[in-house]
C-alpha cells in the first residue's frame, strides 16, 4: 500500500478512470451486439439504425481516449461492411 499522499491519490484516480473506461467499453460492445443481432435477423433497416448509433458511440469513445483512432476506424469499417453485405 502506498504511503505517499500523491501515490494514494494516483490510486484513487486510476480506480475512477478504470471504472469509467470499463463502462464506456461495455456500452460500445452492447451497441456492436445490437448491430450484429440486426444483421443476423437479416433486417437492413434495423441494422442501419443500429450502425448509426454504434458509430456515434465508438467515435465518442475514441475522442475520450478509450480507443485509439485506428481501432475505432477499424471497428466502424467492419460493422459497415457487414451491414452493407445484407441483401
Amino acid at each position: 500500500m502506498a504511503n505517499i499522499k500523491s501515490a494514494k491519490k494516483r490510486i484513487l484516480v486510476t480506480r475512477t478512470r478504470t471504472a469509467r473506461n470499463k463502462s464506456i467499453k461495455s456500452k460500445v460492445k452492447t451497441y456492436i451486439k445490437k448491430v450484429d443481432a440486426a444483421i443476423a435477423a437479416n433486417d437492413k433497416a434495423a441494422a442501419n439504425e443500429a450502425l448509426k448509433a454504434a458509430v456515434s458511440e465508438i467515435n465518442k469513445a475514441a475522442s475520450k481516449g478509450i480507443f485509439h483512432k485506428n481501432t475505432a476506424s477499424r471497428k466502424i469499417s467492419r460493422l459497415a461492411l457487414a451491414v452493407n453485405k445484407i441483401a
